[in-house]
C-alpha cells in the first residue's frame, strides 16, 4: 500500500475538494458575517412568535436557516481542520464556529418556553389557517412533548441555572482514567518493560502471548481497586443528578426520562435484555469454541480478546475496496448503488489515506445541501474494506433522509444511526462467505461477525442492564458503593458469561473504566441497531426486491417521523422480540459455520 507523509503528495483523487463548500476563505467569511448578522436580529420573535401564524412561522424558517448556515460553516471548518490538525488556521476556524452555535443557542433560548405555551387548539388553527407553517408541524411537536415535563420558567431558569454546576462526575471521571491514574510497567511478548495504559489496555488483551495478557489484566484492575471508591462517589453523584432530575420533572424514572428524549418507551429497553438473557446460550457456545482455539483448559477474563484468526494475508487498493462495496450495494437498486459509485469515483466524497496531522479512525459527515464526506485511513487490509462499507452504509442514509426531506426533517435521530451502516457490513460479510473460496477468508469473515455481534449485541446489552440496575439502586435509596457497584458488575459478569468461563474476580472492577455509564442510557441503540440491521438483511436476502424497497423508504423518512415510526415503513418493530431474535440467529448462525469450517480445516491438517 502507497504511504503518504505529506498530505501534498496525496494524488487530487484521493481527497476531499471542500472548495465545492466555499471556494476560498472570502466565501466562509462572507456566510459568517451573514450568520452573525442573523443570530443578532433573532431576538426580535420573541415578543412576536406567538401572536400569529405568519409570525410563528417566520421565526421558525429564521430558526433553521441560522442553523443550516452554522452547519455548513461547521462542516467546512470541521472537514478542514480533521485532514490537517497541525494548521493552526483550520483549529482556530472550527473555534470561531462554535462560538458562533453557541451564540446561536443564547439569542434563541427563548423558542422552546415560546412553543410550550402555546396551546393545542391554537396550533391546529394557524396550520389551518397557514399550510407552510403545517410543514413544521413534526419539529414543533417534538418539542410540545415535553410539555407535560417542563416546570415554570423560574424553576426552569434555576434548572438551567443549576446545570453548569452539574455534569461534571464525567469529566472527573475521564481525568482521572486518561491523566491521572497510573498503572505501573508489564513486560510485553519480549520481555521489554512497556508502561500501561488504559488506551494500550485492549491491544494488550489481544496479545498472543496468554502471559502477556494476564500480566495487563491484573496489573489494570489492581490499579483501579485502589480508587474504588473515588469512582463509586463519581458513579453515585451522576446517578443521582439524573434520578433527581427525572423525579423533579414527574418522569417515573430515570429510565423513562432517558428514552423519551429518543421518543421510544422502557419496552424497547427491557426487551433487549429480557430477549438477549433468554438466549444467553448461543454466547457460552462462542466462549467454547474460543476456549478450543486458543488451546487452553480453561477461559479466563484475560482469554477473551485475542483473535482466533491472523490477519488474512492480503491486501486491497482503495479501487478493489470500492469495488467490493458497489457489488455489495446493487441489492439495494439503481438510485442507491449509481449515487454511491458516483460519490465514490468522481464527486469526491472519499478522504481515503493517513497523512502527518490527519485525524485518525473514520466517520461519515456532512449537511443538508451538499455531498457526504468520508473520511478513512486506509491501509489496505480486510477490515478497511468493511470501514468502507460501514460508512458508505452511513453516507447513503444521509442521503437518502437529505435529498427527501426539507432541512428540518433531514436528519435522522441517533437511535436508528448505525442501522443502515450495519446493514452494508452483514451484507458485505454474507457476500464474501458466498463467493469465497478461500477456506481461511470464510472463517476470518466469521471470526468477524461473531466477535462484532459479541461485542455489539451482547456486551452492550450486558452493559445496558448494568445501568438499569445502578440507577435502580438509587431510585431505592440506596447508595452506590464501591463493594455494591462490583457485586452487581460481578453478578452480571457470571450470567452473561456462563459457567465454562472462569469469571476472574478483578472484572467485577470493570465498570470503573467504561465511559458509557455517564452517557445516560445510551449503550443500548448500539445493541438494537445491530439487531434492526440483523432483522433488515435477513427480510432483504429472503424476500427481495420488494422489501428492499421498504427499506429504501426506511432510509428516506430522514427524521420527519419518530424512530419507532420510521422503522415500521421497513416491517421492524422493536417492541416484539422476535427483532433481537433475529441478530442471536444470526450469530448462532456464524458460531456453527465457523466450528464446522473450523474442524474441517483443521482434520484435513
Amino acid at each position: 500500500m502507497q504511504q503518504y507523509n505529506s498530505r501534498d503528495e496525496i494524488p487530487a483523487k484521493y481527497k476531499w475538494d471542500l472548495s465545492v463548500i466555499y471556494a476560498d476563505d472570502a466565501a466562509f467569511s462572507a456566510d459568517f458575517d451573514k450568520a452573525e448578522k442573523m443570530i443578532a436580529a433573532f431576538p426580535a420573535h420573541e415578543k412576536t412568535m406567538s401572536s400569529c401564524a405568519d409570525a410563528l412561522l417566520s421565526m421558525l424558517k429564521d430558526y433553521c436557516a441560522i442553523d443550516l448556515l452554522i452547519n455548513r460553516l461547521y462542516e467546512y471548518a470541521a472537514r478542514s481542520f480533521d485532514v490537517d490538525t497541525s494548521v493552526n488556521a483550520n483549529q482556530a476556524r472550527v473555534g470561531k464556529v462554535m462560538d458562533l452555535a453557541n451564540r446561536a443557542g443564547s439569542a434563541s433560548y427563548f423558542v422552546t418556553p415560546s412553543l410550550l405555551r402555546l396551546d393545542g387548539n391554537t396550533l391546529e388553527k394557524w396550520y389551518a389557517e397557514c399550510p407552510e407553517l403545517a410543514a413544521y408541524r413534526r419539529l414543533i411537536d417534538k418539542e410540545m412533548r415535553f410539555k407535560p415535563y417542563t416546570l415554570s420558567d423560574e424553576c426552569e431558569k434555576v434548572m438551567a441555572d443549576m446545570g453548569q454546576c452539574l455534569g461534571t462526575a464525567s469529566d472527573v471521571r475521564d481525568i482521572i482514567s486518561d491523566s491521572d491514574i497510573r498503572f505501573g510497567k508489564i513486560k510485553d511478548e519480549t520481555g521489554k518493560s512497556v508502561e500501561l495504559t488504559d488506551t494500550n489496555y485492549v491491544p494488550f488483551m489481544m496479545n498472543k502471548d496468554r502471559r502477556v495478557r494476564r500480566a495487563a489484566f491484573n496489573t489494570l484492575y489492581k490499579t483501579y481497586n485502589q480508587f474504588g471508591n473515588t469512582y463509586a462517589t463519581l458513579m453515585n453523584g451522576f446517578v443521582k443528578e439524573r434520578v433527581t432530575d427525572a423525579k423533579i420533572r414527574h418522569f417515573e424514572n430515570s429510565l423513562t426520562a432517558s428514552v423519551f428524549h429518543d421518543e421510544v418507551t422502557p419496552s424497547i429497553y427491557n426487551n433487549l435484555i429480557d430477549t438477549v438473557s433468554n438466549n444467553l446460550d448461543a454466547l457460552f457456545e462462542y466462549y467454547d469454541i474460543k476456549k478450543e482455539v486458543l488451546g487452553v483448559s480453561s477461559l479466563h477474563m484475560y482469554d477473551i480478546y485475542p483473535p482466533l484468526l491472523g490477519d488474512l494475508d492480503r491486501e486491497y487498493s482503495i479501487e478493489e475496496g470500492i469495488r467490493e462495496t458497489l457489488d455489495m450495494a446493487k441489492i439495494y437498486g439503481d438510485e442507491y448503488h449509481d449515487t454511491l459509485e458516483g460519490g465514490l469515483t468522481k464527486k469526491g466524497w472519499l478522504d481515503v489515506f493517513p497523512n502527518r496531522g490527519k485525524r485518525g479512525g473514520a466517520y461519515s459527515s456532512g449537511c443538508y445541501g451538499m455531498e457526504p464526506y468520508i473520511l478513512l485511513n486506509f491501509k489496505g487490509t480486510f477490515d478497511d474494506v468493511f470501514t468502507l462499507a460501514h460508512e458508505c452504509g452511513h453516507s447513503m442514509h444521509s442521503y437518502f433522509s437529505r435529498t427527501y426531506n426539507k432541512p428540518h426533517e433531514s436528519d435522522y435521530t441517533i437511535f436508528v444511526a448505525e442501522v443502515a451502516s450495519t446493514v452494508n457490513e452483514l451484507l458485505l460479510a454474507n457476500k464474501k462467505l458466498r463467493e469465497s473460496q478461500s477456506d481461511d477468508e470464510k472463517l476470518y469473515v466469521l471470526n468477524q461477525l461473531m466477535d462484532t455481534y459479541k461485542g455489539t449485541l451482547f456486551r452492550q446489552t450486558m452493559f445496558a442492564e448494568f445501568e438499569k440496575e445502578m440507577h435502580a439502586l438509587v431510585e431505592k435509596g440506596e447508595i452506590l458503593t464501591a463493594d455494591l457497584l462490583n457485586k452487581t458488575y460481578y453478578g452480571l459478569v457470571k450470567k452473561y458469561f456462563g459457567p465454562r468461563v472462569v469469571c476472574d474476580e478483578p472484572i467485577a472492577r470493570e465498570w470503573m473504566r467504561i465511559p458509557h455509564f455517564y452517557y445516560n442510557f445510551y449503550v443500548y441503540k448500539y445493541s438494537t441497531c445491530i439487531s434492526v440491521a440483523a432483522t433488515v438483511v435477513k427480510k432483504m436476502e429472503t424476500e427481495g426486491p420488494a422489501y428492499v424497497k421498504k427499506y429504501i423508504e426506511f432510509l428516506k423518512c430522514g427524521g420527519s417521523k419518530s424512530p419507532l415510526d420510521s422503522l415500521k415503513v421497513a416491517d421492524i418493530d422493536l417492541t416484539k422480540p422476535e427483532v433481537i431474535e433475529d441478530a442471536i440467529e444470526s450469530f448462532r448462525s456464524a458460531v456453527r459455520q465457523f466450528k464446522e469450517l473450523y474442524a474441517q480445516k483443521t482434520n484435513k491438517n
